[in-house]
């Protein structure tokens, strides 16, 4: 090589461009005063709790009606466009880019289902029932079969979506490769596949009990402020405080609970598991972390024992609270329905946890759609390198999406309690603020924990 050109590379390799890679706003988060939000929110949820108390005023958590609108399409029809596009997608998955940031399914799954679909259900209701790929294609196979009949899978209540969020959650927490999408493309055919044929075998009714997406989503979607209550032709548009919609709920069975749970604590342990202080409990240096394939064995029971911590705790504190308020409040009776006032807690901590990977990844979901094919095209002219995570080093956007988390924290927990509150006074009992002291204890350690692990330093 000539001097000429080995100064040439020399230049060219020390000019400024642009790089693609991974961003985190934990660098600037650590900068900011995040105690003095932890503890401050744990105080205003105790402080809520005492004057509601005290007071005995809490919310009607009343629900109106804002208008009606005619049913847009006929049942069945967006099932069936759903299933249409998975099946694409598992097309891409398989033969497409292995890119997991470039294959639209690996975006589908990560972004677009897990955390986008779920933020759309918190605020507008049960869009799922809508868009989930097996009711359509299961309601037409069995209309084919003549089959109406059943083969008992309802007696096992929700446990089977339990396990279906446990395995889901297991991929996603512990496995050493949830984002591959050769592999997530087998998954994702195999567990479509399973559920179709028991849901033709069950009927599409199931689905509702049965299969964990649809259990999760529409947990999710009784929190949203706004929702519908479906008829034939016409569809009621209703609008109220997050909860109204809980509150003409039935008690949670001991699955729902139990899913219910699950929810809150893989949710929770998804965040604990990318700590320091968890990764130096098991015994790695968080500064040079071996990777998932040396801690598999202990997240797979960190995920379980978080799990079993989160349904003890909770089961355990209700049943405390109930027998503090004497013999006519029956546990059997009141802790289904308490349990109901986690919901918010459950979806709030979900879309708080995962904002940053919707204003980061959500990125590159729209980049794909600019580019389906990882082909080079730009079909929406976002133009080359249009990904960046440029703001989460910047003091004033890292404020802004702390303050976006600790806004849905804190409001989650605060509608936890008030609507506790409004749980037990509809059943008839009168509890004093000391009465009460386990559970509120209990949901202000939670506010403080959730916050503390949006904030607490993590690997990665």
């Amino acid at each position: 090589m000539s001097a000429r050109a080995a100064a040439s590379a020399t230049l060219f390799a020390l000019a400024p461009g642009v790089a693609l890679a991974h961003a985190s706003q934990r660098a600037v988060l650590m900068t900011l005063p995040t105690k003095q939000f932890v503890w401050g929110a744990g105080a205003v949820v105790a402080l809520t709790a005492l004057l509601a108390g005290l007071s005995g005023r809490v919310p009607a958590f009343a629900a109106r009606r804002l208008f009606t609108r005619p049913r847009l399409l006929p049942d069945g029809v967006t099932s069936w466009l759903s299933a249409a596009l998975l099946f694409l997608l598992i097309v891409a998955g398989l033969f497409g880019t292995r890119d997991p940031y470039a294959n639209p399914l690996s975006l589908w799954v990560w972004t677009v289902l897990w955390v986008g679909v779920t933020l759309v259900q918190a605020l507008f209701g049960n869009l799922w029932r809508h868009l989930d790929p097996w009711t359509g294609p299961v309601r037409s196979l069995r209309a084919l079969l003549g089959r109406k009949g059943s083969i008992g899978l309802g007696r096992l209540g929700q446990w089977p979506a339990v396990a279906g969020l446990l395995a889901f959650a297991w991929f996603e927490i512990v496995s050493l490769s949830p984002d591959d999408p050769a592999e997530l493309a087998v998954i994702v055919a195999a567990y479509w596949l399973a559920i179709f044929l028991l849901a033709v075998a069950e009927g599409e009714d199931w689905l509702a009990e049965g299969e964990f997406l649809t259990v999760f989503f529409t947990n999710i979607a009784r929190i949203a402020p706004f929702w519908a209550e479906g008829g034939d032709r016409r569809v009621a548009v209703m609008v109220g405080p997050p909860g109204a919609q809980v509150m003409a709920l039935p008690p949670l069975s001991v699955s729902a609970m139990a899913f219910l749970m699950l929810m809150i604590a893989s949710v929770s342990f998804d965040g604990l598991h990318e700590t320091f202080l968890w990764v130096a409990a098991i015994g790695f240096n968080p500064l040079d972390y071996p990777g998932r394939s040396a801690a598999m064995g202990v997240n797979t029971l960190g995920l379980l024992a978080t799990w079993g911590l989160m349904a003890g705790l909770v089961v355990g504190v209700i049943r405390l609270v109930l027998r503090s308020a004497g013999p006519g409040a029956r546990s059997a009776d009141l802790v289904g329905p308490l349990a109901l006032s986690f919901l918010p807690i459950a979806a709030g901590y979900h879309v708080a946890h995962y904002l940053t990977a919707l204003l980061t990844q959500g990125q590159y979901a729209i980049a794909a759609l600019s580019d389906p094919l990882a082909r080079g095209d730009d079909l929406l002219g976002l133009g080359p390198h249009w990904v960046g995570f440029g703001f989460l080093t910047d003091r004033g956007a890292v404020w802004a999406i702390w303050a976006a988390q600790f806004a849905i924290i804190l409001g989650a927990h605060l509608v936890a309690v008030l609507l506790g509150q409004r749980i037990v006074a509809a059943a008839g009992l009168r509890l004093t603020p000391w009465q009460e002291l386990p559970l509120t204890l209990l949901m202000v350690l939670y506010t403080c924990f959730g916050l503390w692990l949006l904030a607490a330093p993590a690997i990665g």
